[in-house]
């Protein structure tokens, strides 16, 4: 579990075809190095394990599943990456629940500055935006988000300059893809009322 707070604005060092996916070498210099082999990582809000853990170079393996349903089989060697380590139970809760498991992606479709901030709208199929409401919360490449506004296969956040700063979403331009999962607890509500509905 996740608080979609990134910890780190990391960098792709090297990316290897091994089937039937890949191997992907991550910079990742934590301010305590406080990472080891097998801890869960969220990469752009994709939960992976550390397969090896060498002076501030984190291995991950990935497979084709993942590649295929998010933006990680689009990373190249020098892309920056958002990363964040597993919550402990004493962790503050700054941000929300967040499993590392993506549900869709979606693509930036305008970015309109307002002063130091910034306005991003996504286009997304509708079977995500079907769970989402304004003002609830949403994690797009691992950050946790408060939704501004909501429609059909369409969703819009505001971004403060920390964000803009210190993750992907700052770097982002109009047409990217990023990768989305939902609160979930919408996805409960969702799930339940669906099948409430399909009661006789």
């Amino acid at each position: 579990m996740f608080t979609g707070l990134i910890e780190l604005l990391a960098t792709v060092r090297s990316i290897t075809a091994v089937q039937p996916g890949r191997l992907v070498v991550i910079e990742a210099n934590w301010p305590n190095g406080d990472v080891a082999v097998g801890d869960s990582i969220t990469v752009n809000g994709v939960c992976l394990t550390a397969v090896t853990c060498d002076r501030g170079l984190l291995t991950f393996q990935i497979g084709p599943e993942t590649l295929l349903r998010t933006n990680l089989g689009e990373l190249q060697p020098s892309d920056r990456v958002n990363l964040e380590r597993a919550l402990l139970p004493s962790t503050r809760m700054g941000g929300h629940f967040v499993q590392g498991h993506v549900d869709d992606v979606a693509r930036i479709a305008d970015r309109r500055h307002e002063g130091e901030w910034e306005w991003m709208d996504f286009i997304a199929n509708r079977a995500i935006t079907d769970q989402m409401v304004p003002k609830g919360s949403v994690a797009v490449d691992g950050v946790s988000l408060t939704l501004v506004h909501v429609s059909l296969g369409k969703f819009g956040v505001m971004l403060i300059p920390h964000t803009l700063a210190n993750t992907t979403l700052g770097l982002k331009e109009v047409g990217a893809v990023v990768n989305v999962e939902t609160d979930i607890l919408s996805k409960y509500v969702f799930q339940a009322v669906r099948n409430l509905r399909s009661i006789p």
